[in-house]
């Protein structure tokens, strides 16, 4: 696959035109950033084990009826994916308090919650993505009512495989952050990437955080978190 122009380079991944108007490839950095990019660094091959686990991932929710952006695996850090049109909403899936959903509701971090959640942001890094309603969405003409539907559909389907797929390797999901993109007929399917920057994984009997809080909180150990994960996930 003949690979052209840089489109676009994000805070974890560039994207580039192929030869074929519906296939991108995208390239995984290792560039760490928190708080929509107000705290900057780096985790050695973070780039890496993103690569590798989401494209397994991804195969597998392809397996279980999910549709993906994912095409095939080039290299240690690129990916083909279908081209889509991005819908630019943060789609956030919880089933354990943590985070700012701790700090907005009062609540101690680790309570398993009676039922997942699911919150949209506007993805949008000049307004630090605000919390966005279905109604707010639909006025805005980001996506229409069935569209959400649609998504919220899915997100709770990648929810369940993405419990199981943890679970089976003792890891707890704590919450996640997917994105959705439109292909040319307007068919929703699951795009950008499901990693350790992406979800709250904590081992199960210790709680122990195997994720990009350990970079968010200074708590250390980055490195070694991403590769436990991809260790487990043997990837």
């Amino acid at each position: 696959m003949e690979i052209l122009e840089q489109l676009y380079e994000g805070k974890a991944k560039k994207v580039f035109k192929t030869a074929d108007a519906d296939v991108y490839m995208v390239q995984y950095k290792d560039d760490a950033t928190a708080f929509n990019g107000a705290k900057k660094g780096s985790i050695s091959d973070k780039g890496i084990v993103n690569n590798k686990m989401s494209n397994q991932i991804m195969q597998q929710l392809e397996k279980a009826g999910i549709p993906t952006h994912y095409i095939e695996q080039l290299s240690d850090r690129e990916t083909l994916v279908k081209r889509v049109e991005i819908v630019p909403l943060e789609v956030i899936v919880r089933n354990v308090t943590a985070g700012s959903f701790a700090k907005r509701f009062g609540v101690e971090e680790g309570l398993q919650l009676k039922n997942p959640t699911l919150e949209f942001c506007y993805k949008n890094d000049d307004l630090d993505d605000p919390m966005i309603n279905n109604y707010q969405i639909t006025a805005l003409e980001l996506a229409t009512e069935q569209e959400l539907a649609t998504i919220a559909d899915l997100a709770f389907k990648v929810n369940a495989e993405l419990i199981k797929i943890f679970a089976a390797v003792n890891i707890r999901l704590v919450d996640f952050k997917i994105e959705f993109g439109r292909l040319d007929d307007g068919t929703i399917i699951l795009a950008d990437e499901i990693s350790p920057d992406t979800c709250r994984l904590w081992d199960k009997d210790t709680n122990e955080k195997l994720d990009k809080d350990r970079f968010r909180r200074d708590l250390g150990g980055e490195v070694e978190a991403y590769q436990e994960v991809a260790r487990r996930l043997s990837l």
